[in-house]
């Protein structure tokens, strides 16, 4: 298979660079989402509380377990064989070396629109049930947006289950729900991310993740409105996760590719 050239590399970095420039502030329905999420947050039963947090918990436990079982990298590989390229998942990277971006962006492509389907079933299933569904919800969308970057992780030649790609991750979900100021900070963050100590940096990013689930948590304020309402709250649960989802795998997409891109262009550079 024929791989880029030096040129083609660089205007993709242009097209992502352009898209980094394009992201603006939160949401409209994010924002005022906040208002009726602070008052609706008094009126929920403290087990639901508890039940959330617990959950929470355990999925907060990801930089050190990895979240092995939300992902499968050998499912993940196979999308590969339509484009008749087989990948041993112990020499997934090397191979990657050989294989053109535009097949790993189907790849991914294809992963976004499975997760987002999935999203959306899931959102639009727990949308009737009131608090009681609300407190599956929040944690399931959470491992399923885990599970979309670490597929889209494995799409693109990387291995989740290094603690370096966790914490990658978790500054995926960071962009993904932050405001202009946060994506900025973030995107100033991943700057040569490859040549940095990050295990160093492993314990600063668990204050990183508290946020990504203060954020979700906080994100479903209107989701908890509609859901006093039956048929809104499917209507609207669905959207939410689905809209969820889509901004979680733009985010991986746009920021796992850059990081190939930057990679190969480095490779291109000490061959001249």
């Amino acid at each position: 298979m024929e791989l880029e050239t030096t040129e083609q590399l660089e205007l993709m970095l242009k097209e992502i660079e352009s898209w980094e420039k394009e992201q603006d502030d939160l949401w409209f329905w994010e924002k005022i989402g906040r208002i009726p999420f602070l008052i609706l947050d008094k009126i929920t039963p403290k087990f639901i509380h508890k039940k959330i947090n617990l959950i929470l918990e355990e999925l907060g436990s990801y930089i050190d377990n990895g979240g092995k079982y939300l992902t499968s990298q050998k499912q993940v590989l196979k999308r590969f064989s339509k484009y008749n390229i087989d990948i041993d998942v112990n020499e997934m990277n090397e191979t990657h070396s050989t294989i053109p971006i535009e097949i790993m962006d189907r790849v991914s492509q294809e992963i976004r629109k499975s997760h987002k389907d999935i999203a959306t079933l899931q959102g639009a299933t727990t949308g009737f049930g009131g608090f009681i569904t609300l407190a599956i919800d929040i944690p399931a969308i959470l491992g399923l947006s885990l599970k979309t970057l670490q597929d889209i992780a494995i799409s693109y030649g990387y291995d989740p289950r290094n603690k370096e790609e966790r914490i990658f991750i978790i500054k995926c979900l960071q962009f993904a729900s932050s405001d202009i100021v946060g994506k900025k900070a973030i995107l100033n963050d991943l700057k040569n991310f490859n040549s940095r100590d990050k295990e160093k940096e492993a314990l600063s990013q668990i204050q990183g993740w508290r946020e990504v689930i203060l954020v979700y948590k906080d994100n479903f304020g209107w989701k908890k409105l509609f859901q006093m309402i039956p048929i809104a709250g499917m209507v609207f649960g669905a959207f939410i996760n689905k809209q969820s989802i889509e901004d979680v795998a733009e985010a991986g997409i746009m920021l796992y590719k850059k990081r190939r891109i930057i990679e190969r262009l480095t490779s291109h550079q000490l061959e001249s």
